[in-house]
């Protein structure tokens, strides 16, 4: 294997700095005029015929503040575009919280989404960190919002969707929504200390985990009311973007992720009572692994599976990649199993030779079973907030959120 896919090397140090640019420049054109992010096409062309969404615009704003803390020139033009999307045409002064974004004729688009607001909370830590004006107003309005509309302390997990009014709550809950929120509560932990939310976070995790257990480590997705598993959900459209059918490896392997995460900040990366969980983590990405890699005759991970571990949406989503990317070099660094160094290795290659788009710049969002180009769920390049992220955790220090590490690691901004 190449050495510039093989983690600790100098070359592999590179290409993934490399990569990392190349991503923040790929992504410069995203800010409308107000700021909220237009969806980019595959040469990072905005599409503007298409909504304005909050959830990517907030990961711009995320993944510019990062490049702020990584002093790199004209991000932080970048970042402010986006907080003032996220503090003017995409806020509701009316009803508080966020629209789930604006149309491109500019009419509001309904409801309100969870997994935005979890997003919105991420922004808002990463532009503090990067010490960007309105960054703590922001925060400090979406934590209350967070904790007024979505957090239910009582069951320890958030619900998934509101209309626009916040007066009607709908009946499904959701895990991706409780994911990206233990993303977005540790991130304040780390941001402001308030380790209220890293507390949080592992309440929501402890629900997981067990409902992992129960399903053969393969994590079920979607929830009534009463937060029963729906396991035949969307059995009829298995490969929606937010909501598909079975189960979804590549959440598998994020979990992995952000478990060790929550356990080597509350507990320490030695400390015995973090082990458990790094062992869960393992199972979780173990699981994933086998189920979905190179399953079919041809590289990659599939999109979705049975609860037997059978594939049913074949197709190859470039976030899945980054996930793995990130976790198979996590789970090295508090294990030191080489089968892990092996599997990263494995993955740097693939996205190398098949999902880095090496013309027009950015990941290949989704390809077929054959892997080759397919537009049906992810057409374009919405966003680079995956694929910049698997450029920059494999060397950050897996107890902290990323836009933390770095910010430690550049403490003279």
């Amino acid at each position: 294997m190449e050495r510039k896919y093989t983690i600790d090397t100098q070359e592999n140090k590179s290409f993934l700095e490399n990569n990392a640019k190349a991503l923040w420049d790929f992504g410069r054109r995203f800010p409308s005029p107000g700021g909220a992010s237009y969806y980019l096409g595959d040469d990072g062309t905005p599409w503007q015929d298409r909504p304005r969404e909050t959830w990517i615009t907030s990961r711009m704003a995320h993944v510019y503040s990062m490049g702020v803390i990584c002093k790199l020139e004209g991000c932080a033009e970048l970042a402010d575009k986006a907080l003032m999307g996220l503090l003017g045409e995409l806020k509701d002064t009316t009803n508080g919280g966020w629209y789930a974004g604006r149309t491109f004729e500019n009419e509001i688009l309904p409801g309100k989404q969870c997994y935005a607001h979890a997003f919105v909370i991420l922004a808002a830590t990463s532009a503090l960190l990067a010490g960007r004006a309105g960054a703590e107003e922001l925060l400090k309005e979406a934590l209350a919002l967070y904790d007024k509309r979505f957090w239910n302390e009582e069951e320890g997990l958030s619900c998934d969707t509101w209309n626009t009014e916040f007066t009607i709550l709908d009946q499904y809950r959701g895990i991706n929504a409780n994911m990206h929120t233990v993303e977005a509560f540790l991130a304040v932990a780390d941001a402001t200390g308030d380790e209220t939310y890293r507390i949080r976070a592992g309440r929501i995790i402890e629900r997981v985990i067990g409902w992992a257990k129960e399903n053969q480590y393969r994590i079920p997705e979607h929830f009534t009311e009463d937060w029963k598993p729906d396991l035949e959900k969307n059995k009829e459209t298995p490969d929606d973007p937010f909501k598909p059918y079975g189960a979804t490896p590549g959440h598998g392997i994020e979990w992995a992720r952000l478990i060790i995460q929550w356990a080597a900040s509350t507990y320490g990366i030695d400390n015995k009572q973090a082990f458990p969980y790094f062992n869960t983590a393992a199972k979780l990405y173990d699981r994933a692994i086998t189920d979905a890699w190179n399953v079919d005759g041809a590289k990659g991970i599939v999109y979705t599976t049975d609860w037997n571990g059978v594939p049913v949406v074949h197709d190859r989503m470039h976030w899945t990649l980054a996930e793995a990317i990130n976790s198979s070099a996590v789970l090295y660094r508090v294990t030191k199993d080489e089968k892990y160094a092996e599997h990263y290795g494995m993955f740097m290659q693939y996205l190398d030779e098949t999902v880095l788009d090496h013309s027009c710049g950015s990941w290949y969002h989704q390809l077929d079973e054959n892997n080759c180009l397919k537009t049906t769920v992810w057409p374009g390049k919405s966003d680079v907030y995956h694929a910049l992220q698997a450029m920059l955790i494999p060397y950050s220090d897996v107890s902290v959120s990323i836009a933390k590490a770095l910010h430690n690691a550049f403490p003279n901004r």
